[in-house]
């Protein structure tokens, strides 16, 4: 379907711009939809993008490298707050290149109250002429919605997660390959006692039809009334958990990936029931792709994507939310600060060093020659970034004492400082993994 004009996608006498909502709880998979809709080459239909960021912004980082027509970000705020600044602004701002674009998606970030999203499209006159509430999208996670509708809360402060399902016209029952049928059975049960009218769909990874989602008038002042009986007559406030806070930081310089894997095992390990949203992109020392990461709790995602575009500053950026997290805010940044390093290296190409092995010269600090490649082989022969797992523990304790003799054939291997040929029987390959006296020392 070639790409359309608005008034070709928009039918009957309703000429006003139709927004869809997209809102859900923190990690529920709302980039990923955006990212589906984006992608998908069949419907035709041109974007405007608005996000509800953070303090620092990542998911337009995240967001496809597909052209959207209009990206507006309203960062380091929370909508309820704003409905009469940030949104309204976006989107008389967005209606001045109206040509460029046939409908808005507006994604809220995982603490929003989708209610106070929608007042503004009937309580604000010079909006309500222009555009119109198509319909508002719910994306929850399948494996941690029921902990999440249970979660005991104080007087007055609201359960985000119902007041998104409660206000949903269509609710994406997501990441339902991680839990069994009667799981998914038990899900929609609950779904129903909360809302009655709202189409439940069931996916993985966010992947329904564009088309059922978007220009669908499925939202109606009848069943948002009946939810809501002072919707069109109170402003709309909720007062959130004041237990989950959210750290934040983007930063200059590159990082070592190996420092990286300590870290971000040790964070998970130990915080991963009160993290219910991580994400961030990353500039690891010698490699020329960014790398992406995104977590739930306890399930981690990450890899490399794509390379750094010539003449852009290289910065990290991460968001982290979660409970009880304000104690341990400067802790969390100076970690992530400590896996810092110096692009530029101690030891010179060619030069002999001593390599700590372990006397048997099996731990998996280094790895062997068939276990690792050359950068440049790889990328000879392939257009994709390396996957690169983020499971391999670098615990001083575990590194046994035992040093090889070797030479250093190359700087900035996958990550690695070094890349060291040892002087044995098998010359065998390893990697230098942090370029300390700990892992790589000068030969006697």
């Amino acid at each position: 379907m070639p790409r359309s004009h608005r008034y070709a996608f928009i039918q009957g006498e309703d000429r006003r711009v139709p927004v869809t909502i997209v809102t859900g709880f923190l990690g529920s998979g709302k980039t990923t939809l955006l990212n589906h809709i984006l992608d998908d080459p069949n419907h035709g239909v041109r974007f405007a993008v608005i996000q509800n960021e953070f303090d620092v912004s990542i998911d337009n980082k995240l967001l496809t490298n597909k052209v959207i027509d209009e990206l507006i970000e309203v960062t380091n705020c929370c909508f309820r707050c704003s409905i009469r600044g940030g949104l309204i602004k976006a989107l008389k701002r967005l209606y001045r290149k109206i040509k460029n674009f046939d409908a808005i998606i507006i994604e809220t970030n995982g603490m929003s109250d989708p209610a106070a999203v929608a007042q503004t499209f009937f309580t604000e006159e010079e909006i309500n002429t222009r555009f119109f509430l198509d319909s508002i999208i719910t994306v929850i996670d399948s494996k941690n919605i029921i902990p999440r509708l249970d979660e005991q809360k104080p007087e007055g402060v609201v359960n985000e997660v119902v007041q998104q399902i409660a206000f949903a016209d269509k609710i994406l029952v997501n990441k339902t390959d991680l839990v069994d049928h009667k799981a998914i059975s038990d899900i929609e049960a609950r779904i129903l006692r909360i809302n009655l009218t709202a189409k439940t769909i069931r996916c993985c990874q966010s992947q329904v039809e564009p088309l059922a989602l978007v220009n669908t008038k499925a939202f109606t002042l009848k069943n948002i009334t009946t939810r809501s009986p002072g919707f069109f007559h109170r402003e709309i406030k909720t007062t959130h958990d004041p237990s989950i806070d959210s750290v934040s930081l983007s930063f200059p310089g590159c990082l070592n990936m190996n420092m990286l894997k300590n870290f971000v095992h040790d964070l998970i390990e130990n915080l991963g029931f009160d993290l219910f949203r991580y994400k961030g992109v990353l500039n690891i020392a010698g490699m020329d792709f960014k790398f992406v990461f995104q977590g739930v709790g306890f399930i981690f995602n990450g890899n490399y994507s794509e390379r750094w575009p010539h003449g852009e500053e290289r910065k990290s950026s991460f968001v982290f939310v979660g409970r009880n997290l304000k104690g341990g805010k400067l802790a969390l940044t100076d970690c992530f600060l400590s896996c810092i390093c110096s692009p530029v290296l101690r030891f010179r190409l060619g030069e002999e060093v001593l390599a700590r092995t372990g006397r048997d010269n099996q731990k998996r600090t280094f790895l062997g020659r068939d276990e690792c490649h050359s950068d440049d082989q790889y990328h000879d022969q392939h257009e994709d970034p390396p996957k690169q797992p983020l499971h391999v523990q670098l615990d001083q304790e575990q590194v046994e004492e035992g040093w090889t003799r070797g030479r250093i054939i190359k700087l900035w291997d996958e990550g690695n400082p070094y890349r060291i040929e040892l002087i044995d029987e098998e010359r065998s390959n390893v990697w230098g993994p942090i370029d300390s006296d700990l892992f790589v020392k000068k030969a006697q």
